[in-house]
């Protein structure tokens, strides 16, 4: 059984991805998908996976409304994470899972420990390690954060005491051999973070770039994803107003993505007045983007921003660009900066400074793209990271296991 209640982001990718490889290498037995009941219609072509399946071991499992609007109208995360792992337990039971799957397991440490127990051997994806992070360059932690992390450790030695924990996987691959010494009994396992593997439709691309009506005289920089504070957008746009004019006029600013609503007032006036002042082309795309078009926007770019603010984890946005062989500008904190100086992805830069952000993005205006990134690593990190190569390590410990 998987287990997961949200219904955008990264989560019904997972899914797909799974199903696919479920129906694809025909597994034994039955796969059940416990979801929100919103999930069946938001994620159509997800569910339609399982209808189409040959042999229909695939199926969706809804909670019913009446679980799903008491869980949302719990008053506060902690409520609603122990009503949350409850239902993972209930649904465990009710369809006689074998072994069940968390595919986001960080907020479940606690009912780990304090909660009911769990009437199957379960798995779970950890997303956010920190305690490694001390080994990466530019990391300099305040007393705040040293504090943060010994909570974090403390809460998820006690969750490894759990003993229905059989494996974690961990989207960090440099976390695994430190967390590996908490637990003799839990395993750490690395996990791929699937990219979509697309064909990529280059008249496709081009007709966007068409309709976008991108200038043909300057470098479209794409900041891609939802739009708001955690992405950098803030620091971003003060960058933009420290830039010479000279290198606005070279400059596109490409934004897809939804602008979170809490930010959309100030983030548009500000979009305004850059526009207003500077000669700048700025392309704004307030929209959800279909899975099978977003090669497309990295494909038209020439520069990815991955600005986040002290991300925590891993950025599909870091592959994304790796497979279009696209040069980033990249926050030097945590895994984002260690992989994008690992494997050559382009410039890294203190994300929260709007001077360090205007210095690079003139600076690559003048490098060839080919000097600021290796092709070979790039590639090596897209195959590291494939949808097979992600569900199979899923599956296969699962499978030794039971």
């Amino acid at each position: 059984m998987l287990f997961d209640l949200s219904i955008d982001g990264h989560h019904p990718s997972y899914i797909r991805h799974l199903i696919e490889y479920w129906n694809h290498t025909q597994l034994p037995g039955s796969l059940y998908i416990v979801v929100a009941p919103q999930f069946i219609n938001v994620n159509a072509e997800v569910v339609d996976l399982a209808l189409n399946a040959n042999d229909k071991n695939v199926q969706f499992v809804p909670i019913t409304e009446d679980e799903y609007t008491s869980w949302k109208k719990l008053p506060n995360s902690k409520q609603r994470v122990f009503r949350e792992w409850h239902l993972f337990c209930k649904y465990s039971k009710h369809l006689q899972a074998s072994h069940s799957v968390l595919l986001y397991f960080d907020t479940f440490q606690l009912p780990l420990v304090l909660g009911e127990k769990a009437p199957c051997p379960f798995s779970g994806i950890y997303f956010r390690p920190t305690f490694h992070y001390k080994t990466f360059p530019n990391y300099a932690p305040n007393w705040k954060d040293t504090l943060e992390q010994w909570v974090r450790k403390f809460l998820l030695i006690s969750a490894l005491q759990n003993s229905q924990l059989k494996t974690l996987y961990c989207l960090d691959s440099f976390a695994v051999k430190y967390l590996n010494k908490l637990s003799n009994r839990v395993k750490f396992l690395p996990l791929a973070d699937p990219i979509e593997d697309f064909q990529v439709d280059a008249a496709k691309c081009q007709q966007i770039k068409s309709e976008l009506q991108v200038e043909s005289n300057r470098q479209v920089f794409l900041l891609f994803g939802a739009i708001d504070g955690r992405k950098g957008i803030y620091p971003l746009l003060d960058a933009i107003k420290l830039l010479p004019v000279e290198a606005c006029k070279q400059i596109c600013l490409l934004l897809i993505g939804k602008i979170a609503s809490s930010d959309k007032i100030k983030i548009t006036e500000r979009l305004s007045e850059i526009s207003q002042s500077l000669p700048i082309q700025i392309i704004i795309r307030d929209e959800f983007v279909s899975f099978e078009l977003v090669p497309c926007y990295f494909q038209i770019s020439d520069f990815i921003l991955v600005l986040y603010q002290k991300h925590v984890g891993m950025s599909g946005i870091i592959l994304h660009a790796a497979a279009a062989q696209k040069p980033v500008l990249a926050s030097d904190y945590g895994l984002i900066g260690k992989l994008a100086l690992e494997y050559q992805l382009g410039l890294i830069l203190d994300s929260t400074s709007p001077e360090a952000i205007a210095k690079n993005m003139q600076k690559v205006l003048d490098i060839p793209q080919q000097e600021l990134t290796s092709i070979e690593k790039m590639q090596k990190l897209v195959q590291q990271n494939s949808s097979e190569e992600f569900s199979k390590q899923i599956f296969n410990a699962i499978m030794l296991s039971t």
